[in-house]
């Protein structure tokens, strides 16, 4: 009869090795471990490999798993964030054994003293940050599992800093930081600061980061506006100069148009006060999105509407289309509202690298653009659509005639382009 031998994966937690558990590592052909738990292992004598980098410990592990049993040592519950997914995909269910230990989050939340049902986890183990600032600043609490590359103070300072930018002081006095240091351990540490004392602080290398919120909603009054919904924010809601704003019934095409997806990338070409990204990013708060405008009136007024409503996942890129784009990730979905007499310019590129099954939208004012957006997109490989709607809002109040009172907008084409 064929023996079919297993991956033993143990969960350590406040840097105890059951007896148990360390009888049958005894039975292995080999054990991984990090040098942090090799004290566990002492005395035993068994065919060490270093549980990094992984897919070396997957080779060895699998070469070892010939003979006998191996054993593999993880932090806490390894199917948390933890190597655990990693051996189930390469070695299968049927051959991996798991003995969960306390996870790092249950441990720092009891230290705490904080109920984590509602929390929100990262991981930064091994990933790019991405939409950190985001993820983080979106949410009233937040747990990151930090690296060498990601450690707390790092965070701090780049969340300050781009705070600082958009002048966002109410969320830097809002924010209260927790760091929880070498769990379990003899060494393990609590720490508790603003995001300014955290961003001159350091910390052990092993660590988790809680952020929490003071308040989770806007601090006033006058930016209580919108606050709970997640779409249809009224001009007067969205800071902007002079009237220059994609009206309330123009936005909500424009988006419907896009399809936007649920994450992914979202260039905003020419976006003066911002308003179509600020509704964008609201929908899809796992969507990287790039404003794109030139003007400082447009910036300061797109700052202000993303340090209003809390949306980092927002990215201000100054500059003229087409040179801005180019150091940009490739879209997922395109947004041009502003071209300033450059729209074969823009598209040309825009239509290059939007990705396969990707959207580019246009609105025009203009009968012009209207008439070459489509032929533009067509030239450059994309299906065209026009649309043009024409909106009357009809007001409660009556004119001297007796007729209800109104306002008409101009007519505006939506131009899309699909790839």
């Amino acid at each position: 009869m064929l023996t079919t031998f297993k991956i033993l994966l143990f969960g350590i937690s406040g840097g105890r090795l059951e007896p148990e558990h360390r009888q049958r590592i005894e039975q292995c052909s080999a054990v991984a471990a990090s040098q942090r738990h090799h004290e566990l292992l002492a005395g035993l004598d068994i065919r060490r490999i270093a549980i990094t980098p992984v897919e070396e410990m997957i080779f060895e592990a699998a070469v070892s798993l010939q003979n006998n049993d191996v054993a593999v040592l993880a932090s806490g519950d390894p199917l948390f964030f933890g190597i655990g997914r990693t051996l189930l995909e390469r070695f299968g269910p049927e051959r991996v054994e798991i003995v969960p230990a306390i996870s790092a989050v249950q441990l720092a939340c009891a230290r705490f003293k904080l109920p984590w049902d509602d929390l929100t986890l990262i991981s930064l183990h091994g990933r790019a940050p991405g939409l950190l600032a985001g993820k983080v600043l979106s949410q009233p609490r937040v747990m990151l599992f930090t690296d060498h590359r990601h450690s707390p103070d790092r965070i701090a300072a780049d969340l300050l800093a781009l705070l600082k930018e958009h002048g966002d002081t109410d969320r830097i006095q809002g924010l209260n930081i927790r760091v929880a240091e070498n769990l379990g351990l003899p060494e393990e540490r609590l720490w508790q600061g603003s995001l300014e004392e955290t961003a001159q602080a350091k910390f052990a290398d092993l660590n988790l980061m809680l952020i929490e919120h003071a308040s989770a909603g806007p601090a006033d009054d006058e930016n209580e506006a919108g606050a709970d919904c997640v779409f249809g924010l009224q001009e007067d809601e969205i800071k902007h100069s002079r009237g220059l704003i994609t009206k309330d019934e123009v936005r909500a095409v424009i988006l419907h148009r896009l399809r936007l997806p649920s994450s992914g990338v979202f260039w905003d070409v020419g976006g003066g006060s911002g308003s179509v990204s600020i509704e964008a990013a609201r929908l899809c708060p796992e969507l990287a999105i790039y404003v794109i405008e030139q003007k400082e009136e447009g910036w300061r007024n797109i700052r202000a509407n993303i340090a209003r409503y809390g949306l980092y996942n927002i990215t201000l890129v100054r500059g003229q289309a087409p040179e801005a784009l180019r150091d940009l990730p490739d879209p997922d979905r395109i947004f041009i509202g502003g071209s300033r007499g450059l729209l074969a310019e823009i598209i040309a590129p825009c239509a290059q690298r939007l990705i396969k099954g990707g959207r580019l939208a246009v609105s025009a004012v203009l009968q012009n653009t209207a008439e070459q957006a489509p032929l533009l997109m067509t030239a450059n490989g994309l299906e065209a659509d026009s649309r043009t709607i024409a909106v009357t809002r009809e007001l409660k109040d009556f004119d001297e005639d007796g007729q209800p009172s109104g306002l008409r907008l101009n007519p505006i084409t939506i131009i899309t382009g699909k790839k």
